[in-house]
């Protein structure tokens, strides 16, 4: 499995992790010189073995009532994969054991580090891959999805695009347009995730350029709809199709300083759109 070369520069190609094993010493490279990181993992790499299962409640610790209120094997080793990941690339971030990393919880169920305002991540999970963004320079969002879904521009799915996107999607060739529609989707997924909407973000009231052109955030006209504070890009794990939107807000703080995670005219811009944050869960965190 392996990553291909991304459309954006600010971020690298998210990592392979094999475990609790690592590599660490690339992923805090990567945070050093970039601020960001990105990781990924397959969840027979990260569900705890038997040996390992003897320490899962001290490592899950509050998340652990509601691992054992799970009654179906598949979703409790899910859980378990994604919050060690979780766990395990935070505190190398933070150069501390992964069962002190506290989680808590956002509204709409999205996972960040509790007492730690200068890190920010964001979880993707879909099959069997897990991937993870996480980052000191202010938001990130992430997203994954299988890149042979099949999707179609339909009535009905142009509610997903906008009036520009829905034009450009229709000139390319059909058998190229669903993986193009794919790769929008996480792009689209991974910046309203970066803001903190989620799915409540009206996908047709923002959008970004189909094909080569680098990917940035569009008015529902085409114009221009973000600045230079935001980075985007696109890639491909495997067979699943992979995005990420990361929110510049200014330098990478070392692990004692804190910065606001975005700029609240943004965020209240957003709303005034969209209205107040409803507590629906995410689909995939």
């Amino acid at each position: 499995m392996s990553a291909a070369g991304p459309h954006g520069t600010a971020v690298g190609p998210p990592l392979r992790l094999h475990g609790p094993a690592g590599p660490w010493r690339r992923v805090r490279r990567a945070l050093h010189e970039r601020g960001t990181v990105l990781v990924y993992g397959l969840l027979a790499d990260w569900i705890p073995d038997d040996r390992e299962s003897a320490g899962l409640r001290q490592l899950l610790g509050h998340d652990w009532a509601r691992y054992e209120a799970m009654a179906l094997a598949p979703v409790r080793d899910r859980f378990a994969a994604s919050r060690r990941l979780i766990k395990y690339v935070a505190g190398c971030a933070l150069r501390a054991a992964p069962a002190s990393v506290e989680l808590g919880y956002r509204p709409g169920g999205r996972p960040c580090l509790r007492g730690c305002d200068h890190l920010d991540i964001s979880l993707s999970h879909t099959g069997d891959l897990l991937l993870l963004g996480i980052t000191r320079r202010g938001g990130i969002g992430v997203d994954a999805e299988p890149a042979d879904r099949r999707t179609l521009l339909t009535g009905t799915e142009r509610r997903f695009w906008t009036p520009c996107e829905s034009e450009a999607l229709a000139r390319i060739a059909e058998a190229r347009r669903p993986r193009e529609m794919v790769r929008l989707w996480t792009l689209k997924e991974a910046y309203s995730k970066a803001i903190g909407q989620g799915m409540r973000f009206r996908f047709s009231d923002f959008g970004f350029p189909p094909g080569g052109a680098p990917p940035r955030v569009l008015t529902p006209e085409g114009r221009p709809g973000t600045g230079d504070e935001w980075s985007f890009g696109s890639g491909r794990v495997g067979r699943y199709a992979v995005g990420w939107a990361v929110h510049d807000t200014g330098g990478t703080p070392g692990p004692a300083d804190a910065v606001g995670r975005l700029d609240r005219g943004l965020v209240e811009a957003l709303e005034a759109l969209t209205g107040p944050p409803a507590p629906n869960p995410e689909r995939n965190d």
